[in-house]
């Protein structure tokens, strides 16, 4: 791709950034004069096409410019929002409903018994532990909420030591994914010296005296925007500076490339899985028990997916699609592992995907996905189905993790309106009992779930939940908000939310699509929303919206559209695509403009998903549906797209473009404006109280303009 930039930031002076209107002058019908956004002349050429990229300057989050811009829109858009006079209402119930105790389902390791518990508002969750489950004793292991004031320093990879005698702990800072690791001994709970950083997408897997993990090199330029090469795996041993790990694993002529380490529970097998995006890997094989071992490779390509599980004295567990595209699980001998070798353990099912499966106390207990909600069976340590585990309703299930000598296991279990249950498990009498019940402020009985399946604009059928007050008059006239993804092979499930339970009290219908692009029906549903077939994604999302207005369920004027990360481009090209489908889209952390995305982070790892703008056939392909190169003036629904100034993961300059060309091209009346949250990342790990300001604007936003 030739690029012709003309050289501005230097020189260039900021023409204004003010909002033009008193508090009072704000309406959500007529929400003009937005901050006014400085443009540039730059071209970029691909293949003999110029593009232009008139607001290239606003991806330097360095620049002043950009902070100055951040702070305008910001102003602009909580101008708007405190002026709703219904906004403190919503606050208020949105509130009262998060102050519920969430707990985990508890895990052993070592002597202890350990638990993840919020209170209710506490802005991150805090790590508990207890000698057993009956007296429920409990003591402070890990308190994430001290380590800074704001509540924004927050748990990410965490991993026990094989003995549980040690603890290393990532944490992840204003959201970034930048991962900086400790370890605690769990004798005292006292921190050791060790402290490694520039750490990002990895865990830590214990062998000896210490563990293996990922990291880059120091970033060049913007520690949030530069793009990540060279991952490289290192050993760290115990109370020694991170400048003497081990490097262990790299493979400097591919930077493009992930690379991923884990060990068995018994420390004798180190896997390295390797891939160049996400999906798709190459797994390296290494024999810890013999010094002088090399690593093995065991797969020739990155055409499939691949996940070691599990070990025993002489073969090796793996979780694959490879010539099952629902999945399923096979085994190979330690001294002959290659792919080629690799036999069936558990078979395809036929209809059902296999999501997930885990060894414990002699059991293999396999996680299927049917229609969308899971569903639990038992197996035999040589791989015969023993039972299925019932649950209390159609939902989604996790859990059913432990050690191969453990008596004992536990799941959690939660729907729509079905808040988190957890259950524990006695692996030798094979039964379940309720093991602790959330308690929220609604009554799970004044509503109802449903599943319809819909025709997409090919005729394929599409499956949707829809979760509604029971008794609702279905006459076109209800509040709907309409929320979906589509990639990654990325499964939405029933799960419970409390940010909805306030939109349904008040007569709103919640509808979860599960278009193609997930991993809904397999590898199949998937590469049917990926690459060159992503516009089928859009057209079921677009099929979706049109099936609720059909049947009644809630009109134009009433229809919220909603995703984030690859759902905020589900929502950029659709509303792209069909202004006139809604009367609200909020595109959340958006992949906005898919003809640099992979310039920023760790963005190229979604050329597999995506396609690349250096390709020829694939620029042609991202242009058409990119939501940034489709704007165009028209009458676009009232819009919120939401950011966070720490998203290294989806680089915000991707919403501030796409907001600033919608404001220039909206010629409706209609607000467009942009939320941005300071001190924040893509999501995980977002404090409590940030999340419930967040889904108040939200929500004051989609009703004031329903």
């Amino acid at each position: 791709m030739k690029k012709l930039t003309l050289a501005f930031l230097s020189a260039a002076v900021l023409v204004g950034c003010k909002s033009g209107n008193n508090d009072n002058d704000m309406s959500n019908k007529k929400a003009k004069n937005y901050p006014e956004t400085d443009t540039i002349e730059h071209v970029d050429t691909y293949f003999g096409v110029e593009v232009q990229d008139p607001f290239r300057w606003l991806e330097d989050d360095r620049s002043q410019k950009t902070v100055d811009w951040v702070d305008a829109q910001n102003k602009y858009t909580q101008d708007y929002i405190k002026n709703i006079p219904f906004r403190d209402k919503i606050e208020k119930r949105l509130t009262k409903l998060w102050n519920y105790e969430k707990e985990s389902a508890p895990f052993k390791r070592g002597d202890y018994y350990y638990v993840y518990k919020n209170d209710g508002l506490q802005n991150q969750s805090v790590l508990y532990r207890m000698k057993n489950l009956k007296g429920k004793k409990t003591e402070v292991f890990l308190d994430p909420n001290k380590l800074n004031e704001a509540g924004t320093a927050a748990l990410g990879s965490t991993s026990f030591s094989k003995d549980g005698k040690y603890f290393a702990y990532g944490i992840n800072d204003a959201g970034s994914d930048w991962l900086t690791i400790f370890v605690k001994n769990t004798k005292d709970g006292s921190d050791l010296e060790d402290k490694l950083e520039w750490c990002k997408f990895t865990g830590m897997a214990w062998q000896g005296d210490g563990f293996y993990y990922s990291r880059y090199d120091a970033p060049k330029g913007s520690e949030l925007s530069a793009k990540n090469e060279y991952h490289k795996v290192y050993y760290h041993k115990l109370n020694t500076p991170q400048s003497e790990d081990v490097l262990v694993f790299e493979q400097a002529d591919y930077p493009k490339r992930y690379m991923f380490a884990s060990t068995s529970d018994d420390e004798k097998t180190l896997m390295v899985s390797v891939s160049e995006g996400t999906s798709g890997n190459i797994l390296y094989y290494k024999d810890l028990t013999n010094p002088e071992s090399e690593f093995v490779q065991l797969n020739d390509d990155f055409k499939n997916d691949h996940s070691f599980i599990h070990s025993d004295d002489d073969k090796l567990y793996f979780y694959t699609n490879l010539d099952a595209e629902k999945y399923k699980l096979v085994t190979a001998q330690m001294d002959n592992p290659h792919q080629s070798n690799w036999e069936s353990f558990v078979t395809q099912h036929k209809t059902d995907v296999l999501k997930g499966a885990g060894f414990v106390g002699g059991k293999w207990f396999l996680t299927y996905m049917h229609d969308a909600y899971n569903k639990v069976f038992q197996f035999s340590e040589e791989g015969k189905l023993e039972k299925e585990i019932k649950m209390p309703a159609i939902g989604s299930v996790g859990g059913f993790r432990g050690k191969p000598d453990d008596t004992e296991t536990f799941f959690t279990f939660n729907s729509f309106t079905f808040p988190s249950q957890i259950y524990k498990y006695d692996i030798k009498k094979g039964e379940s009992e309720e093991y602790r019940r959330s308690k929220v402020d609604f009554n799970p009985d004044d509503f109802e779930t449903k599943q319809v399946f819909y025709p997409s604009k090919d005729g394929t059928k599409i499956p949707m939940f829809i979760v509604h007050k029971k008794g609702l008059v279905m006459d076109g006239s209800n509040p709907t908000y309409l929320y979906s993804y589509g990639g990654f092979n990325i499964s939405l499930n029933p799960g419970f939310n409390v940010k909805i339970i306030p939109f349904l009290e008040n007569g709103g219908i919640y509808a979860m699509p599960n278009i193609r692009g997930g991993g809904e029906y397999g590898e199949a549903w998937h590469k049917a929303g990926m690459l060159l077939k992503k516009q089928n994604v859009f057209d079921d999302f677009i099929a979706a919206g049109e099936y609720l207005i059909a049947e009644k369920y809630t009109s134009k004027e009433k229809l919220c559209i909603s995703g984030r990360s690859n759902g905020g481009l589900l929502v950029g090209a659709t509303m792209t695509q069909r202004p006139d489908l809604c009367a609200v889209a909020l595109p959340g952390v958006g992949v906005m403009d898919m003809l640099r995305y992979h310039k920023f982070t760790i963005g190229w790892g979604w050329a597999v998903e995506y396609g690349s703008s250096d390709d020829s056939v694939h620029f042609d392909n991202l242009r058409k549906y990119s939501p940034l190169h489709n704007i165009a003036p028209a009458d676009y629904p009232a819009t919120m797209v939401y950011t966070a100034d720490h998203d290294d993961r989806v680089v915000p300059a991707h919403s501030f473009k796409f907001v600033s060309e919608l404001q220039r091209q909206q010629t409706g009346e209609a607000p467009i404006m942009i939320r941005i949250d300071k001190d924040a990342g893509h999501g995980a790990g977002k404090p409590t109280s940030m999340q419930i300001a967040e889904w108040t604007d939200i929500w004051a936003f989609v009703l004031d303009n329903m």
